[in-house]
């Protein structure tokens, strides 16, 4: 691969803010990028009316090819600016997702140089939100296309990933009693509520897998109270666990926590349990990922693919 290349086009990549929601701009960059070594470029809004757009580009006059290759344009918040020392690049994306993107471009591009492929071999989707959700990679399910194989482009130490954890990402809400601090008595704190829901989490002993390591739970946003006088009505938390084994049991276990606390409230976002790829490449190693990916969001009858639920969003 043209080391050159693709670093030229990472850089590029990266100096387009793209977050999770914003990803117009490099859906755009990317639109002109294919269009002009020779491809025909779809936008193709994830909704109604929406301006979030995945991009699907092919080689032939079929939409229709052999293998996919596919990335997601999203980064998780918040952009940090490209930075280079002599033999290395920092940043935000530039190992997840842009540098893979950048690699799986180039590659295809130096294929089709040598000869190697024909246009219906291969096409490239890149898609928006997999940082929050995978919006993007669901409504990919919607445009009646279908491959032999999909490449999932991640950062896996440059190793065949053969599993990742799943994923469960919820709200909590505790509602409390405002009342002046003086009289602490006289309310109650939707914020030592929450402490205290949270505590519990950080202790319980979620399932875990021989392969992935234990299932851990993350609390990522925190947000409440109207003033250091007053105990606070409201408190609000966005939390997850990451998936090792058993999401039925995990789901089961932080519902039993929470229903030890009273005025405490759960809300599911999405979730998606461990996945497991019976595949190999002789010479190329392997790896188990505790980050998760875009592959379970993609419908199909993929034979290497076992979960022990389907997934739920």
């Amino acid at each position: 691969m043209a080391k050159s290349e693709v670093v030229a086009l990472l850089k590029q990549l990266m100096q387009i803010p793209s977050c999770s929601n914003e990803e117009q701009a490099i859906g755009i960059f990317l639109e002109q990028h294919l269009k002009s070594l020779g491809y025909t470029v779809e936008l193709i809004p994830i909704s109604p009316n929406s301006s979030r757009c995945n991009v699907y580009a092919y080689l032939s006059s079929s939409r229709e090819t052999r293998v996919c290759l596919t990335a997601h344009m999203d980064t998780v918040p918040p952009h940090i600016p490209l930075r280079e020392t002599p033999d290395r690049i920092y940043g935000r994306g530039s190992c997840d997702d842009k540098g893979p993107m950048a690699s799986q471009i180039i590659a295809v591009e130096e294929l089709r140089k040598e000869g190697l492929i024909e246009p219906k071999d291969v096409s490239l989707l890149f898609v928006v939100g997999e940082e929050k959700g995978g919006a993007g990679m669901l409504a990919a399910n919607d445009v009646n296309l279908s491959w032999e194989a999909v490449v999932f482009a991640e950062p896996t130490d440059n190793l065949l990933a053969v599993g990742h954890k799943g994923h469960f990402v919820f709200d909590l809400v505790s509602e409390g009693i405002p009342s002046h601090s003086g009289y602490p008595d006289r309310g109650r704190s939707a914020i030592s509520t929450m402490i205290a829901v949270l505590a519990e989490l950080e202790q319980a002993r979620f399932p875990s897998s021989d392969s992935l390591g234990p299932s851990t739970f993350h609390c990522g946003e925190i947000a409440g109270g109207e003033g250091y006088n007053i105990l606070a009505p409201k408190c609000t938390a966005v939390c997850s666990v990451r998936v090792a084994k058993d999401l039925p049991r995990i789901e089961q276990l932080i519902e039993k926590v929470i229903s030890r606390h009273e005025n405490v409230y759960l809300k599911k976002r999405f979730m998606y349990p461990e996945l497991y790829l019976d595949h190999d490449i002789p010479g190329m190693g392997t790896i188990a990922v505790s980050f998760g990916t875009d592959a379970p969001r993609l419908k199909g009858s993929i034979r290497n693919i076992y979960m022990d639920r389907v997934p739920s969003w």
